[in-house]
């Protein structure tokens, strides 16, 4: 009788409390939509995982709260979940998200932003969302370490989103990852409004010039240009973007083609499983089902929205500036969720001319919004330092 006494004291369905059953259920939620709504999924589904299993009664796949601070010591593992384990070498020291921009630089073309350098101011506008939520969360009661990891989601980054958090503000991974790639999988819902907004049918209409050529050798210095001038003028933001550039480095010299394919596919997938289910994991219910967390999640909107604006506001005064040669619609690229911002603005485009086509432009400001949101973080960690 004792030994199925301990049975039923070790089963999950008697251990089980009401805070765990809503964060399996939004699990669940999380899977649905990377599954059957298609939102992210590469993302979403080993996340929704990660936030079941942290979950799971008795499982304990992160360890004791009290024990997860401690030092990684090869005599006292046993006191670490195994997934917290690769939570503190990946996610708690930011090398996830570095060798994910990596990854992200061997897939990206900077070519539309360097035949257009002027689009790079795009890219910057779209980055004032991320500070002007840093101030109304600060309004709100977080502390400046919080602030600044809660806004950068406003740029629409997720691994800029965890590498920021991770050094700020570890104990808010959870909702912030969890509010950057939600909304990076609403691109085509949230923007689009937005745009029609703020710019009239005549300015969607507006078709730009075909963009130059550019030779391989500017290819190639670019990304190691854009390196050195992190490094003299902003050393904080060097990690990031210095790895996107080594990435891009890897595609566009030509030399190391096994290096640069390995980077965006097999090494870039293995993190992102990885990455996924650790900051699922973050999201346990007595961390996650917090007032602060909707806090979180609708500064992050505001983060975004704001974002988007501004960078379509700055396309109507360049097409202004420039005598209506650009259509405004492209700044709303300018956020870093690539490419699925460009597509958005090309679909808005095409909606009031159907022989409109933005996309190659729109890149521009895109791959600029990822440099700006990289550098973004960098200008956040240096004044919380």
């Amino acid at each position: 009788m004792d030994a199925i006494h301990q049975l039923i004291n070790a089963m999950g369905v008697t251990n089980i409390h009401a805070n765990q059953l809503v964060m399996l259920g939004i699990g669940l939620v999380l899977l649905y939509l990377g599954i059957a709504r298609g939102f992210e999924p590469l993302l979403l589904i080993p996340i929704a995982m990660g936030v079941i299993l942290a979950n799971a009664p008795l499982a304990d796949v992160m360890g004791h709260p009290q024990n997860m601070g401690s030092p990684f010591i090869p005599d006292k593992v046993n006191l670490w979940g195994v997934i917290y384990v690769v939570y503190f070498w990946g996610i708690k020291t930011g090398l996830f998200p570095l060798l994910i921009f990596m990854g992200v630089g061997a897939l990206t073309d900077f070519g539309p932003l360097i035949a257009n350098p002027k689009l790079i101011l795009l890219g910057a506008a779209a980055q004032f969302g991320i500070f002007a939520t840093l101030l109304g969360a600060i309004a709100l009661g977080f502390s400046m370490n919080e602030a600044s990891s809660i806004g950068i989601i406003g740029g629409a980054d997720g691994p800029t989103a965890i590498f920021t958090t991770s050094q700020l503000a570890p104990h808010l991974l959870g909702p912030i990852a969890v509010a950057a790639y939600s909304y990076m999988a609403l691109v085509p819902i949230i923007q689009p409004p937005i745009m029609r907004l703020l710019t009239t049918d005549k300015e969607r209409r507006i078709r730009m010039e075909q963009s130059r050529v550019v030779a391989k050798r500017t290819k190639i210095l670019f990304p190691v240009v854009v390196t050195f001038i992190t490094i003299l003028l902003i050393p904080s933001a060097v990690p990031l973007v210095g790895m996107l550039m080594f990435g891009n480095l890897l595609k566009e010299c030509g030399v190391v083609d096994r290096l640069s394919k390995t980077a965006s596919n097999e090494l870039m997938n293995i993190v992102t499983i990885l990455l996924g289910v650790c900051v699922g994991a973050t999201m346990s219910a007595n961390t996650f089902l917090k007032v602060e967390t909707l806090k979180i999640i609708g500064l992050g909107l505001a983060a975004f929205c704001i974002g988007t604006a501004t960078g379509v506001l700055f396309g109507k005064i360049m097409n202004v500036l420039t005598g209506g040669k650009v259509n405004p619609l492209i700044g709303a690229a300018g956020v870093s969720a690539v490419p699925m911002a460009a597509r958005v603005a090309q679909r808005v485009g095409r909606e009031s001319d159907p022989h409109n086509y933005l996309l190659m432009h729109a890149m521009g400001p895109n791959v600029a919004g990822v440099i700006g949101s990289a550098i973004a973080a960098g200008v956040l960690i240096a004044m919380a330092h």
